[in-house]
């Protein structure tokens, strides 16, 4: 289920603005405002989805259905929009396919958090799933280029649209099925509320989901600038899809790697040398310039091999609390808060770094001086190395609080 959840949730933020406004001729400033729009409301319904996921925990299966009917019809209505209203048209289908997206996602992570499985098997099970990720993040993103080759730019949108149906209902099915035959943690009683104070009132959840949101601001601002630092850093925006191809593709090969040493040395331990590796060879973009492409792949590719980490151990070490914590009842809220966390900290990242380059006078697709440049290198690669070497630090601080 994790391949068409990722695969469907790429495009909507990546090729859709770039539908509307070159196909559909729609100004780039009013799609920003409404996809902005859209983000906040994403994020915002989260604990409220989390919440009812909770209350109706024993209905999962028509959670799940009605999630990914939602996903597949909101994809396909982003590119066969209404002529005549094509913003309207595009706020209304995004708004359902996010939030069949939130329903999937949330409640395919509250199934990791619940299955009976043996706890060092935990780690395997969030591996297989955010390798699958990974794959559809992948086949979204060479998708249209493919399609490109053989149609229209807007005959190839409708095709790449249409494939979501397939995929989510075979996902589907088979998950359903395989949900029948699977041992879950039951709550003891269904909750009526989020209740943010009460769901975080046990210690081991402050300390886990202060690192995870430290951690996750790290990753959140490579993630906003990465365009602009391959195309105006290093002058090499041509190369952009192979340098993300490459990061991708280490993060999955990696996924063994940390599930075998998570499986040996434990979790915690596993995710510290992810945080270390990670700072040790992403810091060196910092000294990266024009032309210096076979570095920077060297950094993509080793700083790559901690993203697998990052994706399978947290959700990982938080489905161990569960089981710990006969915790079934608020999984769906625990693992709706990790996904607001994760969009939050996009947000912020946006919010501050881009204003905080425009105050050092850098505008993308502008030449670049080298005090422009200097502060690029620094907010792309020095400030993200510095909250992760923070992260590693209270992660070693605490980890006797955080490890079983």
């Amino acid at each position: 289920m994790a391949f068409p959840l990722a695969f469907a949730g790429l495009p909507i933020y990546l090729h859709a603005p770039d539908f509307y406004a070159r196909t559909l001729g729609q100004p780039l400033s009013l799609l920003g405002l409404v996809l902005l729009a859209l983000r906040v409301i994403d994020a915002i319904q989260d604990p409220l989805i989390g919440s009812l996921s909770d209350r109706w925990n024993r209905h999962r299966t028509l959670i799940l259905s009605l999630g990914t009917t939602a996903l597949a019809a909101g994809f396909w209505m982003i590119f066969h929009p209404i002529p005549d209203a094509p913003l309207v048209s595009l706020a209304l289908s995004v708004f359902i396919c996010t939030t069949g997206y939130s329903v999937v996602a949330i409640n395919l992570q509250a199934l990791g958090g619940t299955w009976r499985v043996p706890e060092a098997s935990r780690t395997k099970v969030t591996t297989w799933r955010e390798g699958f990720g990974l794959a559809g993040l992948l086949a979204a993103s060479i998708a249209p280029t493919l399609l490109n080759a053989e149609a229209a730019p807007q005959a190839a949108f409708n095709l790449l649209s249409l494939s979501v149906v397939p995929f989510s209902t075979a996902a589907l099915i088979v998950l359903t099925r395989w949900m029948r035959r699977s041992h879950f943690q039951l709550a003891a009683k269904s909750s009526a509320g989020f209740g943010w104070k009460l769901l975080l009132r046990h210690p081991w959840r402050r300390h886990f989901f202060g690192l995870y949101a430290l951690n996750t601001c790290a990753s959140a601002i490579p993630a906003v600038l990465v365009l602009f630092f391959i195309r105006d850093r290093l002058e090499a925006g041509h190369l952009t899809g192979s340098f993300l191809l490459l990061y991708f593709l280490s993060g999955v090969g990696a996924m063994p790697l940390w599930e075998t040493l998570a499986k040996r040395k434990g979790k915690v331990i596993a995710w510290a040398t992810s945080m270390a590796l990670a700072t040790a060879t992403f810091f060196w973009a910092v000294f990266l310039g024009p032309g210096d492409v076979i570095m920077y792949a060297a950094v993509c590719a080793l700083s790559g091999l901690a993203l697998g980490a990052d994706l399978a151990l947290p959700p990982a070490l938080l489905a161990d609390h569960i089981d710990r914590t006969s915790g079934a009842g608020e999984a769906s809220r625990l693992f709706a808060l990790m996904a607001l966390i994760s969009k939050g900290a996009l947000a912020v990242a946006t919010g501050i770094a881009l204003p905080l380059l425009g105050l050092a006078g850098y505008q993308p697709g502008m030449e670049m001086t080298s005090g422009t440049g200097l502060w690029l290198s620094l907010a792309y690669a020095a400030i993200p190395c510095v909250l992760k070497a923070l992260t590693l630090i209270w992660l070693i601080g605490q980890r006797q609080a955080i490890a079983p």
